[in-house]
């Protein structure tokens, strides 16, 4: 991951005119040309790239609370074929089967949750988020003993860690023990959601590329900020996006609470600011660490788009401003809505 620094003066038109320029050259233009040859007007194209899909190396076991739920639950993560993608296993129920997918999301109220035929997996974003991060296309992730993903440290670090632990391999398609390339989807025009002044927006550009905005006025110690992340290589999420935690508000902790949530939550695994007192629980692992965390959800949201043989990031630049995991996901319904697919290109 490229180091990026806060970003506090910049507005969504500098983002767009970025993009835009970034459009009239490089992977953009080439996509471009190919569409129109074919007299294609859609927003998205899925490439094929030149790299070849992964999965882990071994299998690799994290055990933890959940945020909201409180439970203690086991996690391990196994190698998975070519062309299978990242799917949950609901051991206590006869190993029921849960795509990682868009379309099989069920709540996002303060966290992402998946659900299918009476199976639900909760508070799955962090890992989705490490697992797109370092590039794992293919992943088979048994859970057992609660229905949520355990919060760990409150990041996705310890993630990468299990990760980095188990090591990186070529998938193989199980059945022709062959490899397979990774596809990725390509923004080509303009695609955006929006809820009051909070937006998701992705525009063309030469690369994956980024941008996220948070403003809380009514707590100064987080305030406002911008953070701009670009994959550059393996480190890149590990050091810049990995360690940031999750953050609440201490004023907010006991209606939460009654509602029902963050039972798991406690200031070892999450930062707590105060409106008036600033941070209960310093040092920050970053200055603008609730910014990176924002970001990080995002990762861990649009991994979701990820059908088998596809990254869920596009190849475009993605700006988001005060968004929230349903906004996250409403965006990325609307990218699959726009894919198309696209011969012989190369990104």
């Amino acid at each position: 991951m490229l180091r990026a620094a806060a970003m506090p003066h910049l507005s969504a038109m500098s983002c767009l005119r970025g993009s835009w320029n970034g459009w009239r050259s490089g992977t953009g233009t080439l996509v471009k040309l190919q569409a129109a040859r074919r007299g294609i007007t859609a927003a998205l194209h899925v490439c094929q790239t030149a790299q070849l899909q992964q999965t882990i190396a071994t299998p690799v076991t994290r055990v933890g609370v959940g945020l909201h739920s409180g439970e203690r639950a086991t996690v391990k993560l196994m190698p998975a074929g070519a062309g299978e993608g990242r799917y949950f296993v609901k051991l206590r129920q006869n190993a029921t089967i849960l795509p990682a997918l868009v379309k099989n999301v069920t709540d996002t109220r303060l966290s992402t949750c998946l659900g299918r035929d009476g199976c639900a997996v909760h508070t799955v974003e962090h890992l989705m988020s490490a697992l797109e991060g370092l590039g794992v296309d293919n992943c088979r992730i048994e859970i057992e003993g609660g229905d949520e993903v355990p919060l760990l440290d409150g990041s996705a670090r310890e993630w990468v860690e299990a990760i980095e632990e188990s090591g990186l391999s070529v998938a193989i398609d199980s059945s022709t023990g062959a490899q397979s390339a990774r596809n990725s989807f390509v923004v080509v025009a303009p695609i955006s959601v929006t809820h009051g002044d909070s937006f998701v927006a992705a525009f063309p550009s030469p690369f994956t590329r980024l941008t996220y905005g948070i403003d809380f006025p009514q707590v100064p110690a987080i305030g406002s900020r911008w953070f701009t992340w670009t994959p550059t290589g393996s480190s890149s999420y590990k050091d810049e996006v990995a360690p940031a935690r999750t953050f609440g508000i201490a004023e907010q902790i006991e209606e939460l609470r009654a509602a029902g949530l963050i039972k798991g939550g406690s200031l070892e695994n999450a930062l707590v600011c105060s409106m008036d007192k600033g941070w209960l629980n310093p040092p920050l692992r970053f200055e603008d660490e609730p910014c990176r965390h924002k970001l990080l959800d995002l990762i861990g949201d649009l991994a979701l788009c990820a059908s088998p043989g596809h990254a869920g990031l596009p190849v475009a630049h993605i700006v988001a401003f005060k968004a929230s995991h349903a906004l996250h996901v409403k965006f990325g319904a609307a990218l699959l809505r726009h894919r198309m697919k696209c011969e012989e290109v190369q990104v």
